[in-house]
């Protein structure tokens, strides 16, 4: 992606964040460039690309961090670092994370139905690492896997409207990590 592209991306996201899709003009995104608006359309077909964009490297961002955790670790220490890649990609892309977590729905056709499979797949990843977690013990037996991965991405989807910049993620991931799982270790109850 060219230089101007990327940077026209950046600049849709910060007000998409900011503003909201619909809140958001053509115009007032060329002007955030200092461009008039129509050589926008140079670089784009419609507003719509730039929401798709934001939206793949939002999904980009929260896979990646989840790739990078080694798979020999325990569930359990799967998952708080799951929790602390999470934060960490919504402090570094606080703008990117904001659209990706509010603004989705606006996506149209097959781009909406690519970046909900994505959201689906990124959760159901979040919920294995919670079933394999009750599966070897580390966790209660009695688990449900899909609340427990509801549960945490509430938390921590929506730290990008309290999260501060220069926030250590890491510490604050950890104790979310606690007070989670706190409550789902344990032995469970016939």
């Amino acid at each position: 992606m060219s230089t101007r592209r990327i940077e026209l991306t950046r600049q849709a996201a910060r007000l998409f964040a900011e503003k909201g899709y619909h809140g958001t003009s053509i115009g007032e995104i060329a002007d955030a460039l200092g461009v008039q608006k129509g050589s926008l359309y140079a670089h784009i077909k419609s507003k719509q690309d730039l929401l798709y964009e934001t939206m793949v490297e939002g999904a980009r961002a929260f896979h990646a961090g989840l790739d990078a955790i080694p798979e020999e670790l325990p569930a359990t220490e799967k998952i708080r670092l799951a929790l602390r890649s999470h934060l960490r990609a919504v402090a570094d892309q606080l703008d990117v994370a904001t659209v990706f977590v509010q603004e989705w729905r606006y996506l149209e056709g097959d781009r909406r139905e690519e970046i909900v499979s994505e959201r689906r797949r990124y959760e159901e990843r979040i919920r294995a690492l919670f079933r394999e977690g009750r599966d070897l013990g580390e966790l209660r037996s009695d688990l449900d896997d899909a609340t427990a991965a509801l549960l945490a991405l509430s938390a921590a989807n929506w730290a990008y409207t309290w999260l501060k910049p220069g926030r250590d993620t890491d510490e604050l991931a950890d104790r979310f990590y606690a007070q989670l799982l706190d409550g789902m270790r344990g032995y469970a109850t016939p």
